[in-house]
Formats: structure tokens, sequence, C-alpha cells
């Protein structure tokens, strides 16, 4: 019997949100209340992850605890997406899959992570072709998280950025993405909770 809850701890839950809303099959994705980032440096975040890092997660189904976010991805695909909803299980598509997914792990996740790092927390100031497929894909919505931080990130100058204008192929992708049901539900749930109600 396949258990409802899989506890997501952090970060990247809104993918596993939309993963979940895009394949109904698999569990419900639970976050926990952990607020501080100096919390995931400690007992009992340590325990999940040696590395004190976000994310993580526990499923009760398997009693796998998994750490890194591709790592996630890739085990929720290949445990509950059965009918492929969201990756190809035919060659090249399913490597191009992965390409663009490892790319978001070692490219814009770390870009845009150290970008808000010294844009946001940090104490002193500092300076400062894609292959067309036929639908979304686990890569391409692994990037929705940080795209959605654009306007956080770059505060009063992401105006300035003229996403639309400057870079049209990226910004079509990203409507393409956002403007599916699973990820727009996920911006109403944050935007949600954000606000307190």
């Amino acid at each position: 019997m396949v258990k409802s809850r899989v506890q997501i701890h952090r970060k990247s839950a809104s993918f596993l949100r939309s993963f979940k809303l895009s394949t109904p099959n698999s569990p419900t994705l639970l976050t926990p209340p952990i607020r501080n980032v100096r919390h995931e440096k400690k007992t009992p975040f340590e325990f999940l992850n040696p590395n004190g890092r976000v994310p993580a997660i526990t499923d009760p189904n398997t009693g796998i605890t998994l750490w890194e976010s591709s790592a996630i991805i890739e085990y929720l695909a290949a445990t509950y997406d059965k009918s492929s909803k969201l990756t190809y299980t035919s060659s090249p598509e399913k490597y191009y899959v992965s390409q663009w997914l490892y790319f978001q792990v070692s490219g814009q996740g770390p870009y845009f992570g150290q970008t808000a790092w010294f844009h946001k927390f940090h104490s002193e100031q500092v300076e400062r072709r894609r292959r067309g497929m036929r639908s979304s894909t686990i890569a391409d919505l692994s990037f929705v998280a940080w795209n959605m931080m654009v306007p956080f990130i770059f505060g009063d100058q992401a105006e300035e950025l003229q996403i639309e204008k400057n870079y049209p192929r990226y910004f079509k992708w990203n409507q393409k993405l956002i403007e599916r049901p699973a990820v727009k539900k996920i911006v109403q749930d944050k935007q949600k909770a954000m606000s307190g109600h």
C-alpha cells in the first residue's frame, strides 16, 4: 500500500509540489516548518543531510532519505512517474532531459544561489541553444523555483533586465512553464503562505 506523505525539508519544495500535482499517484509532499537557515546546520537536520543543506526528503513508502535536488528529482520520477509524464524513456530525449537537469543543478542553481546570497544576505556590499522537445520535462520544471526568484534577487533592478525584450526565447519558455496548472497552483500557494492567510 502506498503511503500518502513524503516529508520534504525546505527549498525545492515548489518543484516537488509541482511534481505531485503532475503525477497524481505520487504521495503528498509535506514541508516541515524549518524557517531559519541556521537550523539546517544543526541536529536534527544533519541526521537527514550531513552536509546541512536543503533540500532533503524522507519517503515512507520506501524508507529512503535523500538529499541533493537532482537525486531527489530523479528518484521521484523513477518511483512515481510511471507513465513518464515529466520525462522520457526513449533515446536521445531522456539524455537531453538529464543534460538540462544537470545544467540547472551545476549552472543556474549555484549562480542564482550565489547572487541571492551576495545581494540579499551577505554582510558586505559586492560589485556586481536550447534543443526543442515536444513538452516540458522534469529538467524544465527544475528551473521554475529559481526563475520565480528573479524579482526577489534583483529587487528594483529586475525591471531594468527587460527579460521579455532581451531574452525572448527564455521568456517564452518560462511563460509556458508558469502557465502549467500545477505551477500556477504552487505560485498561488506560495503567495498565500507568504501573505499569512
